[in-house]
């Protein structure tokens, strides 16, 4: 957990006159860290700076997305894509790249529209960061949880578990803790007069207990659709197997936009795959009576459709409950539908979820409508401000929900930079 607090150090001219030190601004954790005094302190949970964080799946990193092909910011944001979709005017993706280009991190942009570093090292973008905190002067503060925020006379003190220094009132407190799997965790913040919505894991793979799909592990099809029976949720992209089930773009993403109704289905629901990510069930049927005409004397598994990998082709006739030296001008109407229905609605138990590599991402978090959504300060506790994930801000996995923090890093800093400004030209601050 990262808590950051801009103390302007306050001093006094032989006047008697307010005097401050110039603000900075940095963006930090991979996720929240946004700006800096420079007298600033970043205050962190854990005993690591900013590098353990960003890392992801081999020390890779996804550091934004090019948006590419999405028409819409809910295809990619089941929560807070209307916010988002006002903030990234003012700094989105084009912004980013042109940000951490301009500091030395040269970015490439992937076929599947992932942008990353160059040198396909999360540490590019780590080593960055901290350079530029060390040379704007900015402390962080490791091995310190926040236990609480309290407002005293338009300040803020921060209280640690450590409890053993004294520390400053703060003008200024962006909080950027990330994602907390547990309502508790926020209690401090609900005391403030903030609304906390459920959080709950929203990026995951599925469990399932199924042995024949299980030996299937490693097969990609790609695209696939799934939806979950009963409910407008759907989603499609590349499907991996596993050892322990499903995982892959097209399930990360069910598991994003269902969110909420997996979690009050106890991480138990069905699931239907179109291993063909074909809608029309005639267009297959047209397709497969074609094979029938063609090639009446061929066994099932000897042809495959739509070019389906030989394993996957074989699993699911055999699914089916088809014999092996069965023909395909033997297999009849009935039979025909049978197989139609393998392909385009084959249904799966979850029995559960397992974490992406080491993402884990949560939705629920602050509310939106407890802050202003153009500056992303608490609407309860004035000079109090929010990024990241510890709002209800959360995407799909390939580099969505860092740019959201970017984005709102951005903005909380901006916020800050103006509120300092009006204060000082209204006299109570001094340069």
């Amino acid at each position: 957990m990262l808590t950051f607090a801009v103390h302007q150090n306050h001093e006094e001219d032989e006047r008697g006159n307010h005097r401050r030190r110039s603000i900075r601004f940095l963006p930090g954790r991979q996720l929240e860290a946004v700006c800096a005094a420079s007298a600033g302190d970043h205050f962190r949970k854990t005993d690591r700076s900013i590098e353990k964080s960003i890392h992801f799946g081999r020390g890779r990193c996804n550091l934004t997305n090019s948006f590419e092909g999405v028409t819409d910011l809910k295809q990619v944001y089941p929560r807070g894509h209307q916010l988002l979709k006002g903030l990234f005017k003012a700094f989105g993706s084009v912004q980013t790249y042109r940000w951490f280009e301009q500091h030395g991190v040269k970015l490439v942009t992937q076929d599947d529209h992932c942008v990353l570093p160059s040198v396909q090292d999360a540490r590019a973008v780590t080593g960055c960061l901290e350079r530029l905190a060390e040379k704007l002067g900015v402390r962080i503060r490791t091995s310190h949880r926040l236990e609480q925020i309290i407002p005293r006379d338009h300040r803020y003190e921060l209280t640690f578990n450590s409890g053993r220094e004294t520390l400053p009132l703060f003008d200024f407190v962006a909080v950027t803790t990330g994602g907390s799997p547990r309502k508790e965790s926020l209690q401090y913040l609900s005391r403030m007069g903030h609304r906390i919505e459920q959080p709950v894991p929203s990026l995951f793979t599925f469990n399932i207990a199924e042995p024949a799909l299980r030996n299937l592990m490693g097969i990609v099809a790609d695209p696939v659709a799934m939806t979950i029976p009963g409910t407008k949720i759907r989603s499609s992209g590349a499907l991996l197997v596993t050892h322990w089930g499903m995982s892959g773009p097209a399930v990360l993403k069910l598991s994003s936009y269902a969110a909420r109704f997996i979690r009050e289905k106890n991480d138990r629901v069905p699931i239907l795959v179109n291993w063909l990510n074909e809608s029309n069930g005639e267009t297959v049927k047209e397709h497969l009576s074609d094979l029938i005409r063609q090639y009446p004397q061929k066994q099932l598994s000897g042809l495959r459709p739509y070019n389906l990998s030989a394993r996957l082709w074989l699993y699911l006739w055999a699914k089916s409950g088809f014999p092996q030296d069965r023909k395909w001008n033997e297999l009849g109407t009935k039979g025909l539908h049978k197989l139609i229905d393998s392909l385009c609605n084959d249904r799966y138990e979850v029995t559960g979820r397992s974490t992406f590599r080491e993402e884990f991402v949560t939705c629920g978090g602050v509310s939106l409508d407890s802050i202003h959504r153009r500056t992303l300060e608490s609407k309860t506790c004035p000079s109090l401000y929010f990024a990241g994930e510890v709002l209800d801000i959360d995407g799909v996995t390939g580099g969505f929900n860092l740019q959201a923090a970017w984005t709102t890093a951005y903005t909380v800093a901006r916020s800050m930079a103006d509120a300092i400004a009006s204060r000082s030209s209204d006299g109570l601050l001094l340069q």
